[in-house]
């Protein structure tokens, strides 16, 4: 039997459905998704695209590519941002804060060399990307 969640933009005039496990979750502290987000870290949960689908308000989507790699999407009526698409990655991050019911288990950190707020949790800390997804996997201290 498939887990199935669901979860809504902030006003809820958009809504998603996701079957399935997330593929990984953590924290980025990249610079494109704090400028993004207006915040020092931003929560990932990762699936496979064809998991994620938009149940309600699909003409409220917006979409935004700043690197020509990874469409961001957000809802055109209250601002929120939903999910972004990443072609060719294999997967699509679905900000955990739109999936209500969803258990966060964070299991690394990417981009920590760019952090500007440290967290010491002890989870892995990525100086980039792991190396199976083009990064160098170098770990770095808290």
């Amino acid at each position: 039997m498939s887990n199935t969640l669901t979860g809504h933009c902030f006003c809820g005039a958009v809504e998603i459905r996701i079957e399935g496990e997330p593929m990984a979750m953590g924290y980025c502290h990249c610079d494109d998704c704090r400028k993004w987000s207006a915040t020092p870290v931003t929560a990932f949960a990762l699936w496979p695209p064809e998991s994620v689908s938009i149940t309600k308000g699909e003409e409220q989507v917006g979409s935004y590519c700043h690197t020509g790699s990874n469409h961001r999407k957000f809802c055109r009526q209250c601002g929120s941002n939903l999910m972004s698409h990443v072609p060719g990655a294999g997967f699509t991050d679905v900000y955990p804060a739109v999936v209500p019911r969803l258990e966060f288990k964070p299991a690394l950190h990417v981009y920590y060399e760019k952090s500007v707020l440290r967290i010491p949790d002890g989870l892995p800390k990525l100086r980039d990307f792991p190396a199976e997804m083009g990064g160098s996997g170098e770990f770095m201290p808290e």
